[in-house]
């Protein structure tokens, strides 16, 4: 949230409108309100993307445990959270379909920002365990057969190409879907690292690059999970989301020639990808309420993708602002 008072300073002699004087205007602006994944989301691709992840991450984990390669079962542990990022777009596309109904005033959207918040916690759990492990097995090596190691590392990177491809067949529009695209694509780098160790075990025998390779996985596991607690966690918070400076907003507001201050100016988010926005607008004497709050409501949603607005606009009279009366 954000509370700040933006006033204007324009001069009272320029002012030539026309409209109600100590009229209030309480209105949502924007023509729409679609917030997170949206009906038209194609779940046969998710559900297909999920099926090919999760038959390989089963039979990773297996292999990972023959072999004694923790690398391997470092990239199962990752690709659960790809795994998890599916299944929470589909299930967030179901809920949002449900209107909002009794307390539950903005419906189920929080409930993708519970999960999100849930699926980091977990995944920096499972990244501190295999990085312990990964450091112990770095000082005490374990044997590694190399050519499961290469030949699984090397399906899996064929899996994660074909799972982005059917991702990108879906709705990218939501932010969800687009979310686990980049998270899958993020985890090729994973496999590639463990290809290369697989080589470097078969040619040289150097067992330590199967723990080097989980090392890799272990950071990219972490920068995940702490992206996704902090982004759960400034929605719950209901900071501002980092692209939308209310600062910059409160003053675009106030340029508006009939606008003498806004203030309660409170930027949030409903869930992600889903910015609201509330204001008290004061308006010049003379100003007309309506057309200023359209005007407003328009500039937030061409702007800045904000389509939820409460804007309060209230005229007040000169004298209301210290002012010499006509």
């Amino acid at each position: 949230m954000f509370r700040i008072a933006f006033s204007a300073g324009q001069k009272w002699d320029d002012l030539k409108v026309s409209g109600n004087h100590g009229d209030h205007d309480h209105d949502h602006g924007g023509s729409s309100h679609t917030h997170g994944a949206t009906a038209d989301s194609d779940q046969r691709w998710l559900g297909g993307a999920l099926a090919v992840l999760a038959a390989f991450m089963a039979g990773e984990v297996i292999v990972g445990i023959v072999s004694g390669s923790l690398a391997l079962i470092s990239d199962a542990a990752h690709m659960l959270t790809d795994a998890a990022s599916i299944a929470l777009a589909m299930w967030t596309i179901r809920l949002a379909q449900r209107p909002a109904s009794g307390r539950m005033t903005y419906g189920w959207k929080r409930a993708e920002i519970l999960s999100a918040q849930a699926n980091g916690v977990t995944l920096l759990i499972l990244a501190a365990f295999l990085g312990f492990e990964s450091i112990r097995r770095l000082f005490s090596p374990s044997e590694v057969t190399g050519v499961l190691v290469l030949v699984t590392a090397l399906v899996g990177v064929v899996v994660n190409i074909a799972a982005t491809w059917m991702i990108s067949r879906a709705n990218r529009t939501s932010l969800n879907i687009e979310g686990a695209f980049q998270h899958i694509l993020n985890d090729l780098f994973a496999f590639i690292a463990t290809a290369i160790a697989g080589v470097i075990i078969l040619v040289t025998g150097f067992a330590r690059a199967d723990s080097i390779a989980s090392l890799i996985v272990v950071v990219l596991m972490i920068k995940a999970g702490v992206e996704l607690v902090a982004k759960a966690s400034r929605v719950f918070l209901e900071a501002a989301p980092k692209h939308l400076d209310p600062a910059v907003i409160g003053r675009e507001m106030v340029s508006h020639e009939h606008v003498v201050e806004v203030h309660d100016l409170h930027i949030w988010e409903i869930t992600s990808g889903s910015p609201a926005l509330s204001a008290h607008v004061l308006l010049k004497p003379g100003g007309d309420s309506h057309g200023v709050r359209v005007v407003l409501a328009a500039m937030l949603l061409e702007k800045h993708g904000i389509d939820h607005t409460t804007l309060q606009v209230e005229v007040r009279a000169a004298t209301d602002l210290g002012m010499p009366g006509n």
